[in-house]
């Protein structure tokens, strides 16, 4: 074989091996931590809701960050991932308790975790494809709308009693698989390995890491492309149709994940609870770290996660330092608080913490540097 036709190898940057080397690290970090720290800390909540909305606002920034598509139909996706998620791992001994006024429910069987959590994800991709064939056509504020109205459809038809059998009305599902399930116990019952919080972390991962290469792909550049300009990208051989189609389902397709993995983090699902304001917080967290980065969306996710439900958590309380209560502090004070962090972060940060970068870029990016001051 001539060598010199041989396609060029592709070397590891040092943006790249550090990247990997944070990421190992905070795998291990996390592992050990849950061995050591007892479970009830708030700091396993933070990461198991941050890892779910870090993988659901990465799959949102794919398709409205990437692709150009602005889309508001998230909950939407992750009520029916976490709907076929319960109800297709909910033991059939237990069926009778859940489904009381349902006669135990139409389906009397039950799937393993992994092949569930499958399921969601191709069943919010299987709605997604529907949909998308007619309000794909639409662009912008209408797109939106018509997704939003989507999203607010599937929740009144989940709670819907005619389909009662399947989703339990508006009833709650429950007794299904949670993250608590994968602590490793011994003989006697007790927890000898914590992984319910690594078990997250590492599905989050996985799905992220395949948004990544997608990304850097050829249809990662063809959606790119239609970002920056659809005439330009017709013009040069891309099918919009299908590629938007395409964006859409697999963004689709990671939210059911997500989905099936806030079911497992709440530890029950009701369609109540998806409203659209689940969908606004995964907006807000976008912009936050960044419209087209996926190192903005995941760092974000934590950041948000932990301001809403840990760090802000005392104002709500009235704190009485030395005799003097401090003024002001009562419950819902913490979201106005927390209305005006965001506020600072987005007039300060314009383009998110991360803009457009990823992290193996800020390693990048003083390599490149001197390679200019060096050819000057």
């Amino acid at each position: 074989m001539n060598n010199a036709s041989a396609a060029p190898r592709r070397r590891l940057t040092p943006g790249a091996l550090a990247t990997a080397a944070i990421v190992a690290a905070i795998y291990v970090a996390v592992f050990v931590s849950e061995q050591f720290i007892p479970p009830t800390s708030m700091l396993f909540t933070v990461l198991k809701k941050g890892a779910t909305y870090a993988l659901v606002a990465v799959s949102m920034n794919l398709l409205n960050g990437f692709t150009g598509l602005f889309s508001l139909g998230q909950a939407g996706f992750m009520l029916i991932g976490a709907y076929t998620y319960a109800v297709l791992t909910i033991p059939v001994a237990q069926r009778a308790v859940v489904y009381q006024y349902y006669d135990g429910g139409a389906i009397q069987f039950a799937l393993p975790v992994l092949p569930a959590i499958l399921l969601a994800g191709l069943a919010a991709a299987f709605f997604a494809f529907l949909i998308g064939l007619p309000v794909l056509r639409l662009k912008s504020d209408y797109l939106a709308i018509a997704t939003l109205g989507f999203a607010e459809i599937m929740r009144s038809i989940f709670q819907w009693d005619k389909l009662g059998t399947i989703t339990n009305g508006s009833n709650m599902l429950r007794l299904f698989p949670t993250f608590n399930d994968f602590n490793i116990r011994n003989a006697d019952g007790e927890v000898v390995v914590y992984l319910s919080t690594f078990i997250p972390f590492l599905i989050a991962g996985v799905c992220i890491a395949a948004i990544v290469m997608l990304i850097h792909s050829t249809y990662g550049r063809a959606f790119i492309a239609i970002r920056d300009d659809e005439v330009a990208a017709e013009a040069m051989g891309i099918n919009l149709a299908r590629h938007k189609q395409l964006a859409f389902c697999i963004s689709s397709f990671f939210a059911g994940v997500g989905g099936a993995m806030l079911a497992m983090y709440m530890n029950s699902v009701q369609a109540k609870s998806f409203t659209s304001a689940m969908t606004y917080e995964i907006l807000l967290i976008v912009v936050i770290g960044g419209i087209g980065s996926v190192t903005g969306s995941c760092i974000s996710s934590f950041l948000f996660v932990a301001c809403s439900e840990w760090w802000l958590r005392f104002l709500d309380q009235k704190q009485v330092i030395g005799g003097w209560e401090v003024p002001l502090l009562r419950n819902g004070f913490r979201l106005v608080v927390f209305s005006i962090i965001i506020m600072i972060v987005v007039l300060f940060f314009r383009r998110g913490i991360m803009g457009d970068r990823e992290l193996w870029d800020l390693f990048n990016e003083p390599r490149h540097r001197k390679a200019k001051e060096g050819g000057r």
